[in-house]
């Protein structure tokens, strides 16, 4: 990871373990289990809090049943959780959502704020108090690291601003152009060839808003 925005030279890579998580997130996204399987298997070099905090967030993208589905596999292959294990008490949901959404939108966080709001007030509520408060703010798993797993989940979706602005809110937590890259070369594999179209044509425009068109 480096700073926001900052795209090094030399090939596009990720971590091993960062690069084993966006793969758990990108066969959630496309609904392929067997990729999930494999992957799974891979995660188990991993600490389990990462591999757990990278399954609960994809709720907030593919729903509770994809979630479930890949949780119940998690623990067939890794064995169940330990009791009480990263349950949240005594913590200001609202406050530290607000916080880390600013983070991932930066100069957009109170533009976004309000388009939310005016779809309906309650949507802009849940989106900071759940969406960022109580899932992509938890501890566990670096924010760069879950952002990148985010646009993993979302290459596959039919969601293309959803998409620009998480590939922006991993440059803004940390990560690299290079690893935004890397990212969708380890989801395409997954998808159908419109959905990778799609997503490297988001990038294009991630990249050029944010060098003028320079490259």
């Amino acid at each position: 990871m480096s700073r926001a925005g900052h795209v090094e030279a030399g090939p596009s890579r990720l971590e091993p373990g960062i690069e084993v998580l966006v793969r758990v997130s990108g066969a959630i996204g496309a609904g392929r289990r067997d990729v999930l399987a494999d992957a799974l298997r891979d995660a188990l070099d991993l600490p389990r809090v990462e591999v757990d905090e990278a399954l609960l967030q994809s709720h907030l993208f593919v729903g509770y049943p994809a979630t479930i589905g890949a949780f119940a596999l998690w623990r067939r292959i890794a064995g169940p959780a330990p009791a009480g294990a990263g349950i949240e008490r005594s913590v200001d949901f609202d406050e530290r959502g607000a916080k880390v959404c600013e983070r991932v939108y930066g100069g957009q966080y109170g533009r976004v704020r309000a388009n939310v709001a005016a779809l309906h007030p309650e949507l802009e509520r849940w989106m900071l108090r759940d969406g960022y408060g109580r899932v992509l703010g938890r501890p566990g798993l670096a924010l760069a690291a879950r952002e990148l797993c985010v646009v993993a989940v979302l290459c596959a979706q039919d969601a293309e601003p959803q998409l620009y602005s998480h590939m922006r809110g991993a440059l803004q937590s940390g990560a690299t152009g290079r690893e935004v890259e890397a990212t969708l070369r380890v989801a395409e594999g997954l998808l159908p060839a419109d959905r990778r179209e799609a997503a490297w044509r988001v990038w294009t425009s991630v990249r050029e808003r944010r060098t003028g068109g320079r490259g």
